[in-house]
């Protein structure tokens, strides 16, 4: 697929898709990103803005059961790299610091954390990624990212979720639109690479409100990376609770591909889409279910974005 403008971009997918886009930025090496779990908590769970989290979240659903048995960081990084080479033939990793909020503490404890993971198998190690909220990030924590990249690429992932207030309050998410708006002004010029995380659903949200996802995302130079998920519903979450006394619509896959196809023309294309869904753990996955592996879903929407000859950026 290819896009004529400035800068001539040709994706297989039709989309900028991470895969290959990791793939040419590392010379042919296989990069895999190796999860773990800090032991952090989170503002909307220890009183500090709120109990029970966002209605959504159950932690474990996107946190692989390996990484939750592992009792310490160097368990999890070389367990994790070992089960990488082995099984995804990965000879690079990055770091990724993924459940809860892993900015939440004091710099000199997140600087103890993140030297920790990164010192292990450091010359196989190309990447840190640290996924938080915006409401937990502020200088000394950007500068303290920022130190880290002379020797590694660095990504700040943020949740982004929605982009309307009044879904933000539905869920319980403790954060407004306009505080994920300061952070991305904190990191206007940094030599971090930012990605914000989105989810498509929501019930009251209709189909022209998600659209508008993409125009947000475009007027802020400093996006990298986005990761797009459907909302999924959990066991031990609080809206997991309420779709089971009371279900309520969520995305088939044919509505969810179709939706996507609406979406990427209106995605600048310098933005590379690390995620065009999200998947629990089988076992925790209330709803929808459908039926399918990840890399089935994966490879159903990628041929219906070709069929229809989807091409990111090009509405725009």
């Amino acid at each position: 697929m290819q896009l004529t403008g400035e800068t001539t971009q040709v994706w297989e997918k039709g989309y900028n898709n991470y895969g290959p886009w990791l793939k040419e930025k590392y010379k042919g090496h296989r990069v895999f990103k190796v999860i773990v779990d800090g032991g952090f908590t989170c503002p909307n769970r220890d009183g500090s803005k709120g109990y029970g989290g966002c209605t959504y979240c159950n932690v474990d659903s996107f946190t692989p059961s390996v990484s939750r048995n592992a009792p310490t960081i160097k368990q999890q990084v070389m367990e994790g790299m070992g089960r990488a080479r082995k099984g995804n033939k990965a000879d690079k990793f990055i770091i990724y610091f993924q459940p809860n909020t892993n900015t939440y503490a004091p710099a000199h404890y997140l600087k103890m954390m993140y030297d920790e993971a990164l010192s292990y198998g450091t010359e196989d190690i190309v990447g840190l990624s640290v996924g938080t909220r915006p409401d937990c990030i502020d200088a000394e924590k950007i500068a303290l990212l920022e130190s880290y990249t002379d020797r590694f690429d660095v990504d700040l992932e943020m949740g982004m979720e929605s982009i309307y207030d009044e879904t933000l309050s539905q869920i319980n998410r403790g954060c407004s639109h306009q505080e994920l708006v300061n952070a991305l002004k904190l990191v206007e010029n940094s030599k971090l690479d930012i990605c914000v995380h989105t989810i498509f659903g929501f019930p009251w949200e209709t189909h022209d409100m998600m659209l508008k996802y993409a125009d947000e995302i475009n007027r802020f130079p400093q996006i990298k990376f986005v990761k797009f998920h459907h909302l999924h519903i959990v066991e031990g979450s609080v809206m997991g609770v309420k779709y089971k006394r009371e279900p309520f619509k969520l995305f088939g896959i044919d509505e969810y591909a179709d939706f996507l196809c609406e979406l990427l023309p209106r995605v600048r294309p310098d933005i590379v889409i690390q995620r065009l869904f999200g998947l629990s753990d089988r076992e925790l996955l209330i709803a929808p279910n459908w039926g399918l592996k990840k890399s089935e879903i994966q490879y159903y929407i990628d041929q219906r974005i070709l069929s229809k000859g989807v091409v990111q950026g090009s509405a725009l």
